[in-house]
């Protein structure tokens, strides 16, 4: 026989961005302690104010719901929530409230408010953060930063970033199909399909990432300079004539990698994560090829990242940074084979 809980209603409160873990911890304690739960989502309004890339409100909504529905224990509800306190100061039924420890401080000025408005102190049930695989605690900001997935995993591990990976046979048809939009047009004209690509770019979005020699220096003759460009000096494994070549003084800082054909380094590893926490424009030259830089670059980059490519005879393909994409490049990581 289970015990009786402890509460009657217990509010809780959150962004519940990519709803992940930590979210899931807070919620179960909520749970555990009382017969309803009352879950109070901050709107689009006040959730923009935190970062453009949150979800919108009925995504959330929903992911929070589809949660609720294996939760058959408890009563639980789902509000919006349009102010710091919500309705807590003056809601007759409430008993606690959970909290993390940077919203202990909040909680406690509802509860200055309850008094004030001759109601009874809200019980605060604090729970403390999950820590991440790697460090760190697991967050939203953390994953909308691309530092983890929703349990707290990178999305590229330890072993595979200090490894040199060797690209399976098996994976070339996967990699001919282009990951994200293509804008079609003809590879003499390379600035045809490059301003259909950024007059398509969505919004808002983060970085703009260029692969590639070509496609860096068609954006940059068209007078705009990507956030990061990688380039090797080759196309379709021809090196450029000079005329040709991207002019890389047009950059504030400038990285070096090795990379060979087929073949994933700790050298590009390292150089696109130094790279990605540039503050000013930078190109990262890479003696050998980058062709399989998107790959590790939608692993570590933050979400809204955009990555350029050019795909031979067809035009400019660009690629914006999500979960899901995120999902895809991990799953096709672990198909390259460990050499060392």
């Amino acid at each position: 026989m289970t015990s009786a809980r402890r509460f009657r209603c217990c509010l809780v409160g959150g962004t519940f961005d990519r709803l992940h873990a930590g979210h899931r911890l807070l919620l179960n304690a909520a749970c555990k302690n009382a017969d309803s739960v009352e879950i109070h989502i901050t709107s689009d309004a006040m959730a923009d104010g935190k970062s453009p890339f949150v979800q919108s409100f009925d995504e959330r909504m929903d992911k929070l719901h589809d949660w609720s529905e294996r939760k058959t224990d408890c009563k639980i509800s789902v509000h919006q929530l349009n102010d710091a306190h919500g309705p807590a100061p003056r809601h007759l039924t409430a008993d606690a409230i959970v909290a993390t420890p940077e919203t202990v401080g909040m909680c406690r000025s509802i509860n200055e408010e309850r008094l004030k408005n001759g109601l009874s102190q809200l019980h605060i049930i604090e729970v403390m953060h999950l820590d991440g695989v790697e460090g760190g605690i697991i967050s939203s900001s953390a994953i909308r930063n691309g530092h983890m997935d929703q349990e707290g995993h990178p999305w590229m591990s330890k072993k595979l970033r200090n490894s040199l990976l060797k690209m399976a046979s098996a994976l070339d048809e996967e990699l001919k199909t282009p990951m994200g939009s293509l804008f079609e047009g003809p590879e003499n004209d390379p600035e045809i399909g490059m301003s259909a690509a950024l007059d398509g770019l969505p919004t808002p979005h983060g970085a703009i990432i260029t692969v590639g020699d070509v496609t860096t220096k068609t954006m940059l003759d068209m007078g705009l300079t990507p956030d990061i460009a990688l380039i090797d000096g080759f196309t379709k494994r021809n090196e450029l004539e000079d005329d040709l070549k991207v002019n890389t003084s047009q950059f504030h800082h400038h990285l070096h990698a090795e990379n060979p054909a087929g073949h994933l380094t700790p050298s590009l590893n390292q150089a696109i994560s130094k790279a990605l926490l540039a503050e000013e424009t930078l190109v990262l030259e890479v003696e050998g090829e980058e062709d399989l830089a998107p790959l590790i670059i939608h692993c570590l980059a933050p979400i809204g990242t955009l990555v350029l490519y050019g795909q031979p005879k067809k035009g400019v393909v660009v690629q914006y940074t999500s979960i899901e994409v995120k999902q895809r490049c991990r799953y096709l990581l672990s198909l390259f084979e460990v050499i060392e």
